[in-house]
């Protein structure tokens, strides 16, 4: 029985220092994502989108297990932030967030599976409001830059603004994606401080 777990398959891409910006290349992934807007803590949508991609994610995970002998293990949670004006993430203007929730998937999900996912899903009354709203996305980064967040969420401008004021410009570098973020802990149980995020961000020759 093989086991789809992309923090064992790629691990050297999900334990960054905590100190220094590394540069790491990212394969093409396929992933299960949701797009939104807005505060990921007090606005309507965040939520729900989440709620979403976990409910399917093991959906698919059951469905793979039984029709095909492949075991998953669901998430990380991650998520590509973008904004108009790039000040609102080291302001922290958290309503001009524009976001794609998603979760890693095993290449073989497509269409089909989703679907066959989000009416298994649905059948069950599960899934809540963004159910319909899951994609399957294809994603390629590439050449990346990342570094591992220890803290809360509110406390990463300075180390973006590192990155893009200082390392990427001293690196002959410049963003070509939106930034990505990785939740490797549980916000439900873990304490603020402890909080281990990756910030990853795609980039090329400036």
């Amino acid at each position: 029985m093989g086991t789809f777990d992309v923090r064992v398959q790629l691990k050297g891409l999900y334990a960054p220092p905590t100190a220094d910006f590394v540069e790491v290349q990212v394969p093409p992934l396929t992933t299960l994502a949701v797009v939104g807007r807005g505060d990921p803590n007090t606005g309507d949508e965040y939520g729900p989108a989440v709620e979403a991609l976990f409910t399917v994610g093991y959906a698919l995970k059951f469905a793979g297990k039984k029709a095909l002998g492949e075991d998953m293990a669901v998430g990380p949670l991650e998520a590509m932030w973008r904004a108009a004006d790039m000040s609102a993430f080291t302001a922290h203007r958290t309503s001009d967030w524009e976001w794609t929730a998603l979760i890693p998937v095993p290449d073989r999900v497509d269409a089909s599976a989703l679907a066959d996912a989000v009416a298994a899903t649905a059948a069950k009354g599960r899934g809540g409001p963004s159910l319909d709203r899951v994609r399957v996305l294809r994603m390629d980064e590439g050449r990346c830059v990342q570094i591992m967040h220890i803290g809360p969420y509110s406390a990463e401008a300075p180390t973006l603004a590192r990155l893009h004021e200082e390392y990427l410009p001293a690196h002959g570098l410049m963003p070509t994606g939106d930034h990505h973020e990785i939740y490797l802990s549980d916000v439900r149980r873990t304490a603020p401080e402890r909080l281990r995020t990756i910030l990853r961000q795609p980039v090329g020759p400036a």
